[in-house]
């Protein structure tokens, strides 16, 4: 590990001996340790300098992306205890809903995914979210691929009432869900579009609180402009 940081602390690569020196080990073991590390990918080696390797690299991207989700984990914690409500974020990705991270609580319970999320879009807040920010094409071809079917009494009941509804949603405007997917619950979902990513941070609220989702949603909303750095850094992930 010493030889990794370094070899990294040299942007122009070092002679093993340099490398030696600078991590104070032995110039045999520095040799042998090198030739392992650039066998293994971890480094390479040109004209007698030591830079890192592919392996390496991808560790450090690893590590990158491990620090954005970290960041994301602790923004969606703090909303879910400021705002009082479990906290989702998801992105289309793929053709395919992907729930990213969760943000929940012994008294915040999350939503439990009795129904598969990326089979039942239509029937919740953050598919329905995700799908009002695609073009009708890539619209038709997720309904295609998982068609509507009702998931509860309170569903929508087929792919033409759900075009219509996509079509009727606002620009940047909360999407709202009651009973739809799990009953006794209500869910509310705010978009997120950096580039051509869809993104959705979304809540749920039991329903007996109902009155709540739209203000709390809102609230979401306000917080979300504040740390969109953070969040758009996370779509990358």
């Amino acid at each position: 590990m010493r030889l990794l940081e370094a070899v990294a602390a040299r942007e122009h690569g070092a002679p093993a001996k340099q490398l030696a020196r600078d991590t104070g080990l032995a110039l045999p073991t520095a040799y042998h340790l090198l030739r392992t590390l650039a066998h293994e990918g971890y480094l390479r080696r040109e004209k007698g300098l030591f830079f890192l390797g592919e392996a390496a690299e991808r560790l450090g991207s690893a590590g990158a992306g491990q620090k954005r989700r970290s960041a994301l984990d602790e923004v969606l914690a703090h909303w879910r205890d400021s705002i009082g409500v479990p906290v989702y974020y998801a992105v289309y990705r793929e053709g395919e809903i992907e729930v990213m991270s969760i943000a929940d609580s012994p008294g915040l319970p999350a939503v439990e995914e009795w129904a598969d999320f990326r089979e039942t879009g239509h029937a919740h807040a953050i598919g329905q979210c995700l799908l009002s920010q695609l073009d009708e094409d890539r619209r038709r071809d997720h309904l295609d691929r998982h068609p509507v079917q009702p998931v509860t009494p309170y569903s929508v009941r087929d792919a033409r009432v759900l075009l219509g509804r996509l079509d009727r949603v606002r620009r940047m405007e909360p999407v709202l869900e009651r009973q739809e997917y799990a009953l006794g619950t209500v869910c509310a979902a705010v978009p997120i579009t950096v580039g051509a990513t869809a993104a959705t941070m979304a809540i749920s609220l039991p329903g007996h609180q109902a009155d709540r989702l739209l203000p709390a949603a809102r609230q979401l909303q306000d917080e979300i402009g504040r740390r969109l750095g953070t969040i758009a850094l996370s779509i990358s992930i």
